[in-house]
């Protein structure tokens, strides 16, 4: 009754618990690396055997207290160096520790030793407890001298051991979860074993290393692991909020990008030996063009409608009403293949034709109505997917598409160079000049420019809204300010700036962009 009257019993049975728990973080961390080696079934089992193996052990320890104090005594003596049992026992504890840790180390740093998990072949079952049960010896004796240094009740000391082996068998499973979740854990806690590993040996040679040195060693590296955790948690909290063909494209073009870097590296080296002849130098690398594609062609889902088609003010079309000769004019004239044919307005449209055959029609005096409806066009709605547009296309027979909103009023329209300048860039026609013009320390952009090529171009992210439903650098910029930007006006977005140089009150004909630093 007194014992349990007793508050310094109590306080020092908190501290024994204390002192154990910790005590068997490093049995019990080696306990999760080792039971790993054995089938997913047979995992948990291993743990609650090794752990309580080691209670065990400890217990008829704890009975044998007058066995343990011999273990001090000196059995060999080297000139100055002394040697006890426990010395012995702890130095091949710790060589044994140390041989396994660097072992596990050697697995995982070692790629081409990976097994892929179907045909992994696994420990046996009871190899892995005999291991469990060598260490359990070693992390025993610790614990009990520990216990006999706190407190001198036999009761208390077995009370104390029992509790902080419930609380590390409850432990196990948790401790077990949270490093498979997190692989970078496992190498954290190898480093740990071989720290003690080595403080184990250095402590049987008469090396003794002050036990709070190890431990705040352990709590720094389990606070820097805890950081990068944190760091990596958030990097993947922000790829979730990307698209995934988005994510999937940043992915390949830095592969891309990487493998060129080693190429590059192995260039040099073998260049003046010329190994390596130059034709064969430029079809190792990775060109921007093709960069540019791969990214293309993975993004291309992610885009819109507006953002491929052509604008519905740069649409060539045929007015019907014309005279014959104005019409014959604007043919020869104009560089395109294809026209739509519309009567008076290009909402009213009549079917689309080739400038060729048209030619030939008013040479003979065809009716224009009766020869333009002979192809009916194609219309498709704005909010259409890319990857349908591209089996309406193929439909098309080589004709393009035309784009209308939920109100039947034409947008724009599409054709198959669309498409493939959404994916290997622009390709000006004879009466067009590019979109982008570099220059020194700026780029020159029309207004009607595609914000995903102009990402892809400029290198930055962020221009593309979804949320403001922008296709064109003018579309963003008028969402930024509210209005259409006057001449000279600058707008600032992330770290660029840009420029209004040629705009009305309509719309948005030329920017300057440049890159400043925040």
């Amino acid at each position: 009754m007194e014992i349990i009257l007793d508050p310094s019993n109590w306080a020092g049975l908190l501290t024994l618990i204390i002192l154990e728990v910790t005590l068997g973080i490093d049995n019990l961390l080696f306990i999760t690396i080792i039971s790993n080696k054995l089938p997913p079934y047979q995992r948990d089992k291993a743990r609650i055997i090794g752990l309580s193996i080691a209670l065990c052990i400890r217990l008829i320890l704890l009975f044998l207290v007058s066995w343990i104090t011999t273990l001090n005594n000196t059995i060999i003596q080297i000139k100055s160096f002394k040697f006890s049992s426990k010395d012995i026992i702890l130095f091949f504890g710790g060589i044994f520790l140390l041989f396994k840790a660097i072992t596990e180390l050697n697995e995982r740093l070692d790629h081409t030793k990976s097994i892929k998990i179907e045909n992994k072949i696994y420990n046996s079952f009871w190899f892995v407890i005999l291991q469990i049960v060598l260490l359990d010896v070693i992390f025993s004796l610790d614990s009990v001298i520990t216990s006999l240094g706190v407190v001198n009740k036999l009761s208390m000391m077995i009370l104390s051991m029992i509790i902080a082996m419930i609380i590390m068998l409850y432990a196990a499973k948790i401790i077990t979860k949270f490093i498979n979740k997190h692989p970078t854990i496992v190498l954290l806690c190898i480093s740990f074993l071989l720290m003690i590993g080595l403080s184990l040996i250095a402590e049987s040679t008469g090396f003794f290393i002050p036990k709070g040195y190890l431990y705040a060693a352990v709590v720094f590296s389990t606070l820097i692991e805890l950081f990068n955790q944190i760091a990596k948690r958030n990097f993947i909290k922000y790829q979730s909020s990307m698209p995934m063909r988005k994510r999937l494209a940043e992915i390949v073009i830095k592969l891309m990008s990487k493998k060129q870097k080693k190429e590059f590296i192995k260039r040099e080296k073998f260049k003046k030996n010329n190994y390596i002849s130059n034709s064969k130098r430029e079809n190792e690398e990775f060109k921007d063009e093709e960069r540019y594609m791969m990214h293309g062609v993975l993004t291309l889902a992610l885009r819109s409608i507006r953002s491929i088609m052509t604008p519905r003010g740069e649409i060539s079309w045929v007015n019907s009403e014309h005279k014959n000769s104005k019409i014959r004019s604007q043919l020869l004239k104009s560089p395109h293949s294809l026209f739509p044919v519309c009567k008076g307005e290009l909402d009213k449209i009549i079917g689309i034709v080739r400038a060729k055959e048209m030619l030939i029609a008013l040479e003979k005096k065809i009716n224009i109505l009766d020869f333009s409806s002979k192809t009916l066009p194609i219309i498709i709605p704005d909010t259409l997917d890319p990857i349908n547009l591209l089996k309406i296309l193929r439909k098309s027979k080589g004709n393009f598409v035309i784009v209308t909103n939920e109100f039947g009023v034409i947008q724009g329209l599409i054709t198959p160079l669309d498409v493939l300048e959404a994916i290997a860039g622009e390709f000006p026609d004879a009466d067009e000049t590019p979109d982008v013009i570099e220059e020194k320390n700026s780029w020159l952009v029309k207004g009607n420019t595609d914000l995903h090529s102009l990402e892809q171009l400029l290198n930055v992210n962020k221009l593309v809204d979804k949320e403001k439903k922008c296709a064109s650098l003018a579309g963003l910029l008028i969402a930024n300010t509210g209005n259409i930007p006057n001449i000279g006006e600058t707008i600032k977005i992330n770290n660029l700036e840009f420029t209004i140089l040629k705009s009305n009150r309509y719309k948005i004909k030329l920017v300057r962009i440049k890159k400043v630093n925040l």
